[in-house]
């Protein structure tokens, strides 16, 4: 029988982490195909808002890999 390797807070950490990169992926094709068709000015608004909330995002991220990797190791 396999068992559950994983625990809770590395597949909570797994699922923000594929999230967060998709999310980066989706605005970085938003920005390129909004660029493209003309809306240069909205993409120059956006893009500091958006800068702060993936750098905000980016170091919740960071911190709780850093927690993951030392419970895991931990146990």
């Amino acid at each position: 029988m396999i068992t559950n390797q994983y625990s809770r807070l590395f597949k909570l950490t797994a699922k923000f982490l594929k999230y967060f990169l998709l999310a980066i992926f989706a605005f970085a094709i938003a920005c390129i195909l909004s660029m493209s068709f003309g809306a240069v000015n909205i993409v120059t608004v956006l893009l500091p808002f958006a800068g702060n909330w993936f750098y905000k995002l980016g170091i919740i991220l960071l911190c709780l890999m850093t927690t993951t990797v030392i419970l895991e190791s931990l146990r």
